[in-house]
């Protein structure tokens, strides 16, 4: 009978909810260290771009390739989809 008391209380401070130790986030304060030292050494600019056309013309005519290949593979399943869905005559 002990040894369940014992096993259940163990599965009970496994599985408890509740966080025994508060791990603090030091996410933010790091975050901003980091955008200290990139400022500082001139890796960052805020000119209003999304970051990922920052790189120029480049990156801009990748970014159109990738969002026209992905849409037409998006449109290009959902056409065989309906065309799956929709019995064939024999």
């Amino acid at each position: 009978m002990r040894a369940l008391r014992v096993s259940q209380a163990l599965i009970r401070s496994f599985c408890s909810t509740a966080q025994r130790n508060r791990v603090e986030n030091r996410v933010p304060e790091k975050q901003k260290i980091f955008q200290v030292a990139a400022q500082w050494a001139g890796l960052v600019e805020d000119n209003g771009l999304p970051v990922y056309l920052k790189g120029g013309r480049n990156d801009n005519i990748l970014y159109l390739v990738t969002m026209v290949l992905t849409m037409g593979g998006t449109a290009y399943s959902l056409y065989f989809l309906a065309w799956a869905a929709c019995p064939h005559k024999k």
